[in-house]
């Protein structure tokens, strides 16, 4: 596929006249086929990939002109040619295409069940909704060949406060030779949930799709919903949104450098960090009425403005945490033996980062410099000054240091927001569709890009809604990372990519 690819999607696709801000356009089997070859060959990056019955979507960005597609296929026998068969990051989620709505990749490598495990009271929830016939057969394992080969099965069920997910284990006595994940125990049904909700009951399921992200989805849901109606929304909910969005990201990137501390050990890191997070987290509340930020931002603005103290009480939390946070940068970097546990350990490899599309931390560590902040860009990024970090080592140290310069990156854009948040309403209300229209939205939240894609009926009711988190690119990478390491290195580098469970399991 030439560097124009997504163009020529648009010159031969029929485009979806109510699809905004980026085209959607109903494609052929050729063309489908043809941009599986483009996302091999790496002209095109895979943003998603989601079904509906009879139809299956692919969002598409093509690194070269930055533009941004999703084309989708009619799936009329329910079938459609695998994009997994030759672009590996598109396994799971055709598998859990066919889990959840019964489409069928052709020519796909994997054909178990992903979300399912046989637990369901119907199949298929979002197409067919048939009745269980039978038990779903044991989950197979990939198999590892070799001499003095042991397995070590991990969880569901963790030693700690931690969502439920499954880890095997291959090792040849401490060195890792394979880790397989299987996730989906904290599958809720959210898709399900969405269809038929009003947009304020859609708002609030989204923004719980995974707790920690909860600003980020929730700016993501907005934008969607306000790119199908064409609603305008005030500059300074546009502010307010960056606002929260970097207190979110500023509490969890402190949160997570002392937990991947922890795990080695170092517990004197955790502590100062999570008394860090905790100043933020008290100053969200004094400001915007949750620890959270949860359902501050909704369709047509937020529902909090800043009170009137509110600029002097985030000021004095930039100063805390300017003054208490280099000291444990510096201890962390002259604490020989926790540089021992952290550089060269869980390496990914630059290539795979690409080929996943893998953004946040992650990616940015292995020197992919996509931030969705910057392209496609939102309001109000483009009038802040601000570099995306980037390293090339990809290893747990790495995906410390990007944190570091994250919250240096937080604290310089928080100060930029507040001198120059502008005054007026926080609020409109939306335009009414009057018919079906369709929108979507690529946010940045502190573990990477989250998209949603919806779909609102003419009385503003969701037809259909996909979110889908940054983890789905991310977790996969993780048994990469785990290869050749040893098991006791897994807990360290499994924190320092920090996946959701629950953003993944929808």
């Amino acid at each position: 596929m030439s560097v124009s690819a997504l163009q020529t999607v648009l010159e031969v696709g029929q485009s979806v006249v109510e699809h905004r801000p980026w085209p959607r356009v109903v494609v052929t089997v050729e063309t489908w086929n043809a941009l599986i070859e483009g996302l091999s060959g790496g002209a095109l990056t895979m943003l998603g990939l989601w079904g509906e019955m009879g139809m299956a979507h692919l969002a598409l960005r093509e690194d070269s002109s930055e533009s941004i597609v999703v084309a989708s296929l009619p799936c009329p026998d329910g079938r459609f040619p695998s994009v997994g068969r030759l672009h590996p990051p598109a396994q799971r989620l055709e598998r859990t295409m066919a889990d959840l709505v019964g489409l069928q990749a052709i020519g796909a490598p994997d054909h178990r069940p992903w979300l399912d495990h046989g637990r369901w009271p119907v199949r298929h929830p979002l197409g067919a909704a048939t009745t269980p016939i039978g038990i779903l057969p044991p989950y197979r394992f990939l198999p590892a060949e070799g001499e003095s080969l042991h397995q070590i099965p991990v969880g569901p069920v963790h030693a700690g406060i931690i969502e439920p997910g499954h880890f095997r284990f291959t090792a040849n006595g401490e060195t890792v030779v394979r880790l397989e994940q299987r996730l989906g125990y904290v599958h809720k049904g959210i898709e399900s949930l969405l269809n038929g909700a009003t947009i304020d009951q859609a708002a609030r399921v989204v923004g719980r799709v995974s707790g920690d992200s909860t600003a980020a989805y929730a700016l993501a849901f907005a934008r969607a919903v306000e790119a199908a109606t064409e609603t305008v929304i005030p500059d300074r909910a546009h502010w307010l949104r960056a606002l929260m969005a970097e207190l979110e990201r500023l509490a969890n990137h402190c949160g997570d450098m002392g937990a991947i501390c922890n795990d080695a050990a170092f517990a004197l890191m955790l502590a100062h960090c999570a008394v860090l997070r905790e100043r933020i987290l008290r100053a969200s509340a004094a400001c915007f009425g949750h620890r959270l930020i949860m359902d501050c931002i909704i369709p047509g603005g937020v529902s909090a403005d800043l009170p009137a103290d509110g600029v002097k009480t985030i000021q004095a939390l930039v100063a805390e945490i300017r003054r208490d946070f280099p000291p444990l940068v510096d201890l962390y970097d002259n604490t020989a033996s926790m540089q021992d546990r952290t550089v060269n350990t869980g390496f990914v490899r630059p290539a795979l980062i690409k080929q996943f599309g893998c953004g946040g931390i992650i990616g940015r560590a292995g020197g992919r410099t996509f931030d969705a902040r910057r392209q496609p860009g939102y309001p109000p990024y483009a009038q802040l000054q601000f570099a995306t970090a980037l390293l090339t080592d990809s290893d747990v140290n790495a995906r410390i240091w990007l944190r570091i310069r994250e919250v240096e990156q937080s604290l310089s854009l928080i100060d930029q927001i507040l001198q120059r948040l502008p005054t007026g309403p926080v609020r409109v209300e939306l335009n009414s569709p009057g018919q079906i229209t369709e929108g979507m939205a690529l946010v940045e939240g502190f573990r990477g890009d989250i998209l949603v894609w919806l779909r609102l009926n003419a009385d503003s009711t969701v037809a259909r809604c996909h979110p889908r988190d940054p983890s789905w690119f991310q977790w996969p990478l993780l048994e990469a990372a785990v290869e050749n390491n040893i098991v006791a290195d897994f807990p360290i580098c499994n924190k320092s990519f920090n996946g959701s469970y629950s953003g993944h399991d929808l």
